[in-house]
């Protein structure tokens, strides 16, 4: 059996690379929950609905993308914490607005607990503020 930190890691990856439900799901409870005080995923609940919006981001900011740079395991408390940089500028069809031609790069962390090894629930902790305003949207 592959370790939590594998399967975060897998997660993260298909997750951040625009796979949506289809690419995360086998990583995932079902029924797996999501949170997080950020104002564009105010009515996101679930994992399913994260991953295809993160899906949809990547069309209206097609070069959208991550860089991890850290990532730890807490075994005891199963789970997984993930800090990236995500990237990217706003020149597809889609989103708040017509295309802004802006770039940003927003700090964020997920934080994936796990039922045996499955993500049942993950928290995004993300300043959505900035990231918005650097894109034109505010």
């Amino acid at each position: 059996m592959a370790s939590i930190t594998e399967i975060a890691a897998k997660f993260f990856e298909a997750c951040e690379t625009g796979k949506g439900w289809d690419g995360c799901k086998a990583y995932c409870k079902p029924n797996a929950t999501f949170s997080a005080q950020a104002e564009p995923l105010a009515d996101v609940r679930t994992l399913q609905q994260y991953t295809d919006w993160m899906k949809a981001v990547l069309t209206f900011i097609p070069d959208g993308r991550y860089e991890l740079r850290s990532f730890a395991t807490d075994d005891k408390g199963k789970s997984v914490c993930a800090y990236g940089i995500f990237s990217g500028t706003h020149t597809g069809e889609g989103g708040p607005c017509p295309p802004t031609g802006k770039s940003m790069k927003t700090d964020y962390v997920y934080v994936m607990d796990f039922d045996g090894d499955k993500i049942r629930h993950m928290t995004k902790i993300w300043h959505a503020g900035l990231a918005m305003k650097a894109l034109g949207w505010v």
